[in-house]
């Protein structure tokens, strides 16, 4: 193992921890590797010069993790007993790029708890290298539909005002990492003023979003829900059209069995509904409506 650092200094960069080594010189990537939860991915490090690294030792650790060894390499073979053992099973090396001084580690299964800064430290040249991994997590593509629950990305109607012709309708999307931006747009994609966004972390480090947002009759009847996370490009939309009007109807707030009919096309689930009521005196506030989710 590399001896313990005689100094440290603080670096304050996305607020993390970095170890300066006495005599060692630091590289930083450009961006950061983004990957999505359940892939594999490949964290890069390059010697350079390029040399033989086969019989070198190399480490790959996580300085915030106790033990913050990833994957230990030393005179030919993987030192793997002190491994962190969040990373038992996998990581691994490419052997046949050794020799061109390439050891760059290749993490499977990527979990949520992966995310954070590693270092490729390479005690013969006096240098480290840090990689920033950026894991990501969106919601599935499945939609359970009903007025009372409604899954990720899905819209309700929360509340109708008559006579008014307001509408309020909800928001909520499960499932995130990191945490996402919903936003509320009108037919034209100009943004609505909605009310905060309520932001809620699970037991699995997964983020749940939702928000309200109030809309009156308008010549365009569609609105959109837009749940996006940009550090890692993720973008969920559900589109929502209410009728006119005249096609309201007493609502009361009820839980209703849909009938739903899936029309598969290119990159969109297109998601036609009608509700089916077991009660014979209940009013169906929307006879018909048109849902369609954007992946």
């Amino acid at each position: 193992r590399p001896p313990w650092p005689v100094f440290s200094v603080l670096v304050l960069q996305n607020l993390k921890w970095t170890y300066l080594f006495p005599g060692q010189t630091q590289v930083d990537p450009p961006q950061p590797v983004v990957v999505m939860v359940g892939d594999d991915t490949v964290l890069p490090c390059q010697l350079e010069p390029a040399m033989d690294a086969f019989k070198m030792t190399m480490e790959w650790g996580r300085l915030d993790l106790d033990p913050r060894f990833i994957y230990v390499w030393h005179d030919g073979k993987a030192l793997l007993d002190d491994q962190n053992t969040a990373y038992k099973g996998r990581t691994s090396l490419a052997i046949d790029k050794l020799k061109h001084g390439d050891i760059s580690l290749k993490l499977s299964k990527v979990k949520v708890s992966d995310h954070g800064t590693y270092r490729c430290y390479i005690p013969k040249q006096s240098k480290q290298y840090f990689v920033e991994l950026l894991v990501g997590k969106t919601p599935n593509l499945s939609y359970f539909l009903v007025f009372s629950a409604i899954s990720s990305p899905g819209i309700s109607l929360a509340r109708l005002h008559k006579d008014s012709g307001r509408v309020v309708l909800q928001c909520e999307s499960k499932g995130w990492y990191p945490e996402p931006e919903l936003l509320w747009l009108d037919g034209e994609g100009k943004l609505l003023s909605a009310g905060p966004t309520e932001t809620v972390r699970g037991p699995d480090d997964l983020y749940t979003v939702s928000s309200r947002v109030t809309v009156e009759k308008r010549h365009s009847n569609n609105f959109t829900c837009r749940v996006e996370q940009k550090d890692i490009n993720q973008t969920r939309e559900t589109h929502f059209y209410i009728p006119g009007r005249n096609n309201f109807y007493n609502y009361k707030t009820v839980t209703v069995e849909l009938h739903l009919t899936l029309v598969f096309y290119k990159y969109r689930v297109v998601l036609l509904f009608q509700m089916i009521s077991s009660w014979p005196h209940l009013t169906v506030l929307l006879p018909s409506a048109l849902v369609w989710f954007s992946a």
